[in-house]
């Protein structure tokens, strides 16, 4: 099964993103694009690819103890980017980054340990994929939106493995399927 590690926002955090997203949408050229539906928003950790249905145990129980070992940490969604030459357009975070960080450290680590073959490690960078494009845009409009845009602020519990199934109908514009698998807390949250 296709599994990663993320920070899930909870739905007022959402709720926010979404005017924000409405707003980017009406902008020129929003519509050549792939925005990623509010059940897909998340703050990847680590991303393990297809996972071996032998290695999930060991794996849900190294997450749990790395999630155990991490304290709950503010966390608010801030600002924006852009990846691959204006390809991939995400909304930034800010607030216990460092904790974030080595969260993300950790759930990296837990797979590598449950014998997850991953690929090679990349500086992580706190991120919440909002839109992707075939071609490059210039994403300047979008970043001066989300420029000014900061969501509320919560505070991170739990570590989340999650399923992602990819789309196989064919149908254009369909969303990949996401679901929560395991919720792990966070140290004292637990």
């Amino acid at each position: 099964m296709r599994l990663f590690a993320a920070v899930l926002p909870p739905e007022d955090v959402t709720a926010a993103l979404a005017e924000e997203v409405a707003a980017l949408r009406r902008l020129p050229g929003a519509d050549g694009l792939r925005w990623t539906g509010r059940p897909g928003w998340h703050l990847t950790l680590a991303f393990y690819g297809e996972v071996d249905g032998a290695l999930v145990p060991d794996l849900s129980a190294r997450l749990e103890r790395a999630a155990h070992r991490t304290a709950p940490f503010e966390l608010a969604l801030r600002g924006g980017g852009r990846f691959g030459g204006g390809r991939a357009l995400w909304a930034g975070a800010e607030g216990g980054l460092a904790t974030l960080r080595l969260l993300a450290g950790r759930a990296e680590s837990a797979g590598r340990r449950a014998g997850v073959p991953m690929a090679e490690h990349r500086r992580y960078r706190p991120h919440l994929t909002l839109a992707r494009g075939r071609q490059p845009l210039d994403v300047r409009p979008y970043l001066a939106v989300l420029d000014g845009f900061t969501g509320p602020t919560w505070t991170v519990t739990d570590l989340a493995l999650v399923r992602s199934r990819l789309p196989d109908s064919g149908v254009p514009g369909e969303q990949p399927r996401y679901e929560a698998v395991a919720r792990m807390p966070l140290g004292a949250s637990g």
